[in-house]
C-alpha cells in the first residue's frame, strides 16, 4: 500500500474498513471526516493516490461486487438484491452493473460460469469436485498490513517478507491472509490482500482488527503458495458450482497451519482456505 507516513495509512484503514461496514447505506461528508481525522478533500485525497481510485467509486464497486457476490451465491432475486446493497432501484443497479461486469444483472444469475470463463477457469468434471469441512472459526484480534496487489504469488510473497521483518516472535503466533476483494470479480483494479498475525509486531505497530468468527467452508491447500491459485480454480469451478449452500459477504480468510515462519519443522505446508457460508 503505498503511502507518505504511517497516520495517513491508519486514517485510510479507518476509512476502508468503515465504507466496508456501510457500504450500502449512504454516508455523509462528516461521517468521512470523524472516521479519519481529516478534513473531506484531504482523506479524498490520501486515499485516492493510497487506493488507486475515489471514496465513492470504491463505495459504488463494493455495492456491485457484493451483488454479484450475492448472485453467484444466494437464490435472492435480482430485485431484492439491488436494494440490499444500496441502490434505489433496479434500473440504477443494473446500469451500475453493467458498467462493472459488462453483461446485465440478468445474464450473470443465470450463467455462473459467465464469470468463470473470463477468469480463465473451466467447471470440473463431477468425479474430482474439492468438499470442504463445514467448521466454526472463532472471532480472533489481528494486527495487520493492507496492500492493494495482484493476487498472485510473487506480489504476496514481497509482502510477507515485509511484513514478516516486523518480527512476531516464536512459534505460538498464527497467521491469516484476509482476501478483501473476491478474485474473480476484481479484475480492472488489484485485489485488497491483508497479511494478519495473531501477535502485535515488536519493531512496528500494526493497526488491529477482528476477524469476525462464523461457519466457513474449509478447504486445505497442500504444499507452497505458488499453486494455491490451482486449488481456487478447482473450488469454484468444481464445488461452488454445486454446493447448495448459501455464502457470506464476509472476505476469504487464508490460515496458514504449516509455513516456514510457524514452524520449526520440514513437514509440506498447509494452508486453510476458508469460505464464509451462512
Amino acid at each position: 500500500m503505498n503511502g507518505n507516513s504511517s497516520s495517513n495509512l491508519h486514517c485510510v484503514y479507518n476509512t476502508l474498513h468503515f465504507i466496508e461496514k456501510n457500504y450500502d447505506q449512504p454516508i455523509s461528508i462528516k461521517q468521512l471526516e470523524e472516521v479519519s481525522h481529516y478534513s473531506y478533500r484531504n482523506i479524498q485525497r490520501i486515499f485516492k493516490y493510497t487506493c488507486g481510485e475515489t471514496i465513492g467509486a470504491y463505495q459504488k464497486r463494493l455495492r456491485v461486487e457484493n451483488a454479484y457476490k450475492l448472485m453467484l451465491y444466494t437464490k435472492e432475486n435480482i430485485t431484492s438484491i439491488a436494494l440490499k446493497v444500496g441502490f434505489a432501484n433496479l434500473a440504477s443497479f443494473s446500469k451500475a452493473f453493467k458498467q462493472q461486469f459488462n453483461c446485465s444483472p440478468k445474464e450473470a444469475k443465470s450463467n455462473k460460469t459467465l464469470l468463470f470463463s473470463e477468469a480463465d477457469i473451466t467447471p470440473v468434471e463431477s468425479d474430482i469436485i474439492l468438499q470442504p469441512e463445514i467448521i466454526y472459526l472463532p472471532s480472533v484480534q489481528v494486527y495487520y498490513e493492507s496492500a492493494f496487489i495482484p493476487y498472485e504469488n510473487n506480489e504476496i510473497e514481497l509482502l510477507w517478507e515485509r511484513f514478516m521483518q516486523y518480527d512476531f516472535g516464536g512459534t505460538g503466533t498464527t497467521y491469516f491472509g484476509v482476501i478483501a476483494d473476491e478474485p474473480l470479480i476484481r479484475e480492472k483494479l488489484d485485489c485488497r490482500y491483508d497479511a494478519c498475525s495473531s501477535i502485535q509486531a515488536k519493531h512496528k505497530t500494526l493497526p488491529s482488527k477482528m476477524i469476525l468468527g462464523g461457519r466457513y467452508a474449509r478447504f486445505i491447500h497442500t504444499g507452497t503458495y505458488e499453486t494455491i491459485e490451482e486449488t481456487y480454480k478447482n473450488i469454484y469451478s468444481g464445488w461452488i458450482l454445486e454446493s447448495e449452500l448459501e455464502f457470506g459477504h464476509t472476505p476469504i480468510i487464508e490460515r496458514y497451519i504449516k509455513h516456514p515462519d510457524n514452524t520449526d519443522t520440514e513437514e509440506e505446508q498447509l494452508t486453510d482456505i476458508l469460505l464464509p457460508v451462512k
